[in-house]
């Protein structure tokens, strides 16, 4: 058996077609985890049995099982209940690219919520006490010291789970969405030659794992840059 290296470069730009699909994925997922991520946050920090107890059994369950198996039971299991196949929900549960996105929204949303709750409780609690000494209120103190702070220390385990979820949304392609590994996968029926064809996937992720981190750098080296000039 040959390496192709030919059918390595002439792949690489017809997987490109499938890009535009997975960073709507990518998007629209991270988009809505990081809110359903705050929300987690806030309601574990609560101290309220009420919200704390939900949100520790949606992390729970999110964190302790595979994403593929979400995926198979949002979008194979949903529609076997009968008042999700009349309700509204259906006109989007039915299709599987909001299937994807609810999936990869929900998983992401749970590693999201916990990492965010490590940034805020290593805040130290010195800090938000010198600022209720200056008579600054609790959002202000939330404002202007716990969540800059927070955000900082959160956001380099942010950009690891935000590069899972890129990876993650390969398994899109198991629900019959053409994103990248979905079009790799119709290329491979064709060709025969997995091994060029995956290289040439593994290429374009590379590529977008790149761009992310150097895009989260950007970011970090600006949120640091008060502690730079102090």
């Amino acid at each position: 058996m040959s390496f192709d290296l030919a059918l390595i470069l002439d792949s690489v730009p017809r997987l490109l077609d499938g890009l535009w699909l997975t960073l709507q994925l990518l998007l629209i997922s991270a988009a809505a985890g990081t809110l359903l991520g705050v929300l987690t946050c806030a309601a574990r920090l609560s101290g309220s049995r009420l919200l704390t107890w939900p949100a520790w059994l949606y992390v729970t369950l999110f964190r302790g099982t595979p994403l593929l198996v979400q995926i198979f039971i949002i979008y194979y299991g949903l529609a076997q209940f009968p008042f999700v196949r009349e309700s509204f929900l259906w006109t989007f549960l039915r299709e599987p690219y909001w299937c994807a996105i609810l999936a990869f929204a929900l998983n992401t949303g749970a590693y999201t919520g916990e990492i965010f709750r490590g940034g805020v409780q290593g805040v130290e609690k010195g800090l938000s006490e010198a600022g209720w000494a200056l008579g600054l209120s609790r959002w202000q103190r939330l404002r202007h010291i716990v969540a800059p702070i927070a955000l900082r220390l959160s956001l380099p385990a942010y950009g690891n789970d935000l590069i899972s979820l890129l990876k993650g949304t390969a398994l899109a392609s198991t629900i019959t969405l053409l994103d990248v590994t979905g079009v790799a996968r119709n290329i491979v029926a064709k060709t025969f030659a997995p091994y060029e064809i995956f290289i040439s996937a593994a290429i374009v992720y590379l590529a977008m794992t790149w761009i992310i981190q150097r895009l989260l750098a950007l970011v970090e080296r600006r949120l640091n840059r008060p502690l730079r000039r102090s």
